[in-house]
């Protein structure tokens, strides 16, 4: 969908750079596959490493429950239902998921669209995995982890200095509670699509990472609407609308 998005950020130890440093000892690591993609657990205190099996709970009902491509899933059934049907009958636990996607689109005045498809489909693939870490990170707590799903990442407790993979790369620090999402497309090709029209994006932008002081969800659904935007109407989006985020660009 427009939100559809190459997730570029920790997927594997190596592969992109998570460091945990500052003094701080080596971070355990679980991995697992989930929603088409790898989420990972990171810790740095091995008794914390079983808590990975309440975000193991969490990713897979929000995958149960908002997945596209499943037929018989809730946000399929509810795909043709006009928006304020689909807030009355989803899952209560979903709704805030519904109402971010539904807000997003009218914010971009349809540059995120979850019904790009067409009028009677519904497609959360560029907000869902945000919202998943924002359920997972509300159950953990306080807990010093930082949960990865796709690339998307959240700290729960502690700070964590991530790598930026990429162009010219660096890091970023997120402290607790911080969220960051990137889109990009030179790890998958043309696969990011504008909302109001249907069409792939190309523009100047090799990638653009949000970084959001609570919300995973937020930065994954704003990175994409910063990518298709491009830089400079991006960052107009962004002060105009959701000022308490900021944008990492990479240009081509």
């Amino acid at each position: 969908m427009a939100a559809a998005k190459a997730f570029t950020w920790l997927l594997f130890a190596g592969a992109v750079c998570c460091t945990v440093g500052c003094g701080r000892k080596p971070a355990e690591r679980v991995e697992w596959t989930t929603m088409g993609t790898v989420a990972a657990f990171v810790c740095r205190d091995a008794s914390e490493l079983k808590r990975s099996a309440e975000v193991i709970d969490v990713f897979r009902r929000v995958e149960d429950l908002l997945n596209a491509h499943d037929p018989v899933s809730e946000l399929s059934r509810l795909a043709p239902l006009p928006e304020e049907d689909i807030l009355a009958q989803c899952d209560g636990g979903m709704r805030p998921c519904y109402e971010a996607a539904f807000r997003l689109m009218r914010e971009s005045e349809g540059v995120f669209n979850p019904r790009w498809r067409g009028p009677s489909t519904l497609d959360l693939g560029g907000i869902a995995k945000g919202f998943a870490l924002d359920v997972a990170a509300d159950r953990l707590g306080d807990a010093e982890v930082l949960v990865d799903l796709g690339g998307n990442l959240k700290s729960c407790g502690g700070e964590w200095n991530v790598g930026v993979y990429g162009g010219s790369g660096g890091t970023l620090r997120l402290t607790p509670r911080q969220a960051c999402a990137t889109s990009a497309e030179y790890a998958r090709g043309k696969h990011i699509y504008d909302g109001r029209t249907g069409l792939a994006v190309s523009n100047d932008v090799f990638s653009v990472t949000v970084v959001h002081p609570t919300s995973a969800m937020l930065a994954d659904g704003l990175s994409t609407i910063l990518f298709i935007l491009g830089r400079e109407k991006g960052e107009d989006f962004l002060r105009t609308h959701h000022p308490e985020a900021y944008a990492v660009w990479q240009m081509r």
